[in-house]
């Protein structure tokens, strides 16, 4: 099986913009907070706990973006690279047996993909016309 395995750039970006969500969470308690404190309707009241929601998400976001930037093995968009080469930790403990489509396409047989840049090849194809890889 294969990963295609986000940049160590875009997952800071997400830890940065993850940071955002969470400055922008606490402010939304609290001004929802000051804004209803007095409010006569008790409807009013759960709008602070939107804030929080911001807040949750941000910090599991902001950990997850954290861990795919500094990890080792990081958590795969699309499954692309060989799993010996980088396992995915969410293919570890999330995983399913492979189905034998899955097998024979993993052997060789049925291709259409070069397994190392991704260019559509054709079935009889030995090398990869874009990278020049041996299939």
């Amino acid at each position: 099986m294969k990963s295609i395995k986000p940049g160590r750039g875009p997952s800071f970006q997400g830890v940065a913009g993850s940071i955002v969500a969470i400055v922008f969470g606490v402010f939304w308690t609290v001004m929802a907070f000051s804004i209803t404190a007095d409010s006569p309707f008790p409807a009013t009241k759960f709008f602070p706990f939107f804030g929080l929601i911001f807040i949750g998400f941000g910090i599991f976001q902001a950990v997850y973006h954290y861990k795919n930037a500094t990890g080792k093995n990081r958590m795969s968009v699309i499954d692309i690279v060989d799993s010996e080469e980088e396992p995915d930790p969410l293919n570890a403990r999330f995983g399913k047996n492979h189905s034998s489509a899955e097998k024979m396409e993993a052997s060789g047989e049925n291709r259409h993909y070069c397994p190392y840049c991704g260019q559509h090849v054709q079935n009889d194809f030995i090398f990869c016309p874009a990278c020049g890889k041996r299939i």
